[in-house]
């Protein structure tokens, strides 16, 4: 059984925000609760078939994350009292896509073989291969859309726009690149190469937390480390561990997101192999053996382990 949505009440006033992924409930000033559905995007869009356990997977290895960076700066977790739940401090989004490259792949790639050298304002060297490292990590921020696709956007596009102030900016820029470290070094004790990801950051009391997932399969781009090299000089592709071969298989079927283009439905086989890359990454990054939860009623079990939580938070009961 998969989760495709929830609907969620609360004792105090509530808002529900539909993400591609995730249903987020604002509570009060204070809290949001963030449900990890098995919903899947790819360019964008909302595909028709959920992935069982996805949600679980992604919801756990977020809270793994977010628990190991929380040296690098703050974020908003507080607790996960279920395993497709988070609860977290509210935050004002900062609509900024924090998009940071180690390697070129995918957007990045398709970019630069249509001709392009500069992307966000960064410029690259000619002659460089697909999944070839680059001299350093570069930032290519995108804006955080609520509708429709996220578009590029430079630092200079950015503090020229007001969407946040150059204080801000630079505070995220820094948790970026340090974040970036931080993942790339966990994922190198595994075996496993973090080509690129993305992070997002809030406003609370106007300091800059972290905030959603980070270095989840949703929101990065893993590969092994064993074999890489080899892989590169022959043009081979790379042994992922990320989403990246659902994009794959959605543009092999002449879908890529684009205005009128219906989404193809997942093969069984197919379907089934998303879920097991998402537990095989489970495994490769955290070391743990996944243990889904097959509940029957997932949004019982969510509705009840949320309400324990709040309570625990001081929250009335409903």
């Amino acid at each position: 059984m998969a989760l495709t949505e929830t609907n969620l009440t609360f004792p105090v006033p509530f808002r529900k925000y539909k993400g591609k992924v995730r249903d987020v409930y604002t509570l009060g000033e204070t809290l949001m609760v963030l449900v990890a559905t098995d919903r899947i995007s790819a360019f964008d869009v909302i595909l028709p078939q959920a992935i069982p356990f996805k949600g679980q997977v992604l919801n756990q290895l977020a809270s793994y994350f977010l628990q190991a960076c929380k040296d690098v700066c703050p974020n908003h977790l507080i607790s996960t009292p279920d395993p497709n739940v988070t609860i977290g401090l509210k935050c004002e989004l900062i609509p900024i896509e924090m998009v940071v490259r180690g390697y070129l792949a995918g957007h990045a790639w398709r970019v630069y073989k249509s001709g392009e050298r500069t992307i966000c304002g960064v410029t690259l060297p000619d002659g460089l291969r697909e999944n070839e490292k680059l001299p350093e990590p570069i930032l290519t921020p995108s804006t955080k859309s609520t509708i429709g696709h996220d578009e590029d956007i430079s630092e200079t596009e950015i503090l020229k726009s007001g969407i946040t102030d150059e204080f801000t900016w630079y505070t995220m820029k820094k948790y970026t690149f340090d974040l970036f470290r931080k993942g790339t070094q966990m994922a190198a004790e595994k075996g496993l190469i973090l080509m690129d990801t993305k992070y997002e950051f809030g406003l609370h009391e106007e300091k800059v937390y972290l905030i959603d997932e980070i270095h989840t399969p949703d929101s990065s781009r893993y590969i092994y480390a064993d074999g890489y090299e080899a892989r590169l000089v022959s043009g081979e592709p790379q042994r992922q561990l990320s989403k990246e071969f659902v994009r794959e298989w959605l543009m092999a079927q002449e879908f890529s997101g684009q205005e009128n283009q219906t989404p193809p439905l997942f093969p069984t086989e197919f379907l089934e192999s998303i879920t097991s890359r998402y537990v095989e990454l489970y495994h490769q990054v955290t070391g743990l053996e996944f243990k889904p939860d097959p509940a029957e009623n997932i949004e019982e079990r969510i509705a009840l382990n949320v309400r324990q939580a709040l309570l625990e938070l001081g929250m009335p009961e409903l």
